[in-house]
Order: C-alpha cells, then sequence, then structure tokens
C-alpha cells in the first residue's frame, strides 16, 4: 500500500508544484491587464479555476498523503522530516498568500507590482529544491 501512497502523492505534489509556479505568472500578466478589460475577465477565470480545480485540491492531497506516507515510514523520528515538513508549511503559506491575491485581483484592488509577481514566483521553486534534495539525501 505504501508504493501507491507514494505514487500518488507526487502525483498530487506535481499538479500543485505547477499552479504554484503558474498561478504567480498569471499574475504578472494580470498586472498589466486593464480592469474590465477582456484580458482582466479571462485571467480572473483562469486564476480561479486553476486554484480551486488544481492547486486546492492537489494541496490537501499532498498534505493527506504525505503525513500518511510518514506515517508509514516513521518518518517522525528522523531530522530530515521536521526540516521538509517546515517547508512544505512554507509552501502552504505561499499557497494562501497567492490565493489572496486572487481575491485582490476579483475585486479590481491589487497593489503589487508585476516584479513582486515575479519574485514570488521564486519563492515556491527555492522551497521545491529544498525539499527534494532533503527528501533524496534525507543529510540529517
Amino acid at each position: 500500500m505504501y508504493e501507491w501512497i507514494k505514487a500518488l502523492h507526487v502525483i498530487a505534489i506535481i499538479a500543485w508544484m505547477a499552479g504554484l509556479l503558474y498561478l504567480p505568472r498569471l499574475y504578472v500578466y494580470h498586472c498589466g491587464a486593464e480592469p474590465g478589460s477582456s484580458l482582466d475577465e479571462t485571467l480572473k477565470v483562469m486564476e480561479r479555476r486553476l486554484l480551486r480545480a488544481i492547486m486546492n485540491p492537489s494541496m490537501l492531497v499532498s498534505w493527506v498523503l504525505g503525513l500518511w506516507a510518514a506515517y508509514e515510514l516513521n518518518a517522525w523520528a528522523d531530522g530530515w522530516f521536521h526540516i521538509k515538513l517546515t517547508l512544505v508549511v512554507g509552501l502552504t503559506i505561499s499557497h494562501m498568500v497567492m490565493a489572496s491575491h486572487r481575491k485582490r485581483f476579483l475585486a479590481g484592488e491589487n497593489l503589487k507590482s508585476d516584479r513582486y509577481f515575479r519574485v514570488l514566483n521564486e519563492i515556491p521553486t527555492v522551497l521545491m529544491i529544498a525539499i527534494v534534495i532533503l527528501v533524496i539525501v534525507k543529510p540529517f
């Protein structure tokens, strides 16, 4: 059963990461869209669908299956796992920040620049690299 849990966990993570990397890119484009324009409305739909149909479910599945896998492996006793878990909390916070920006775009109240969203796009990348190294190398 563990191999299935792990496979589904990795699939969910890939979907979640795709969203975490793509949503800020949509926001970069959204910064240049005239409020009320066709592009503005299209981006609002794309952002909502990405967040609700892909990112939220895949985040939830990643968490549930990740904790289940950790239980199966007894990973709670390993130092690398505690650091990984902390970094996954960071990914979750990043997800929540991105979701809050969607609400601002929806209300026409975005005050952030495209540069801000370009930097925001790098945070999940750095966290993902650290998480993968911890999981594969298990340095602690």
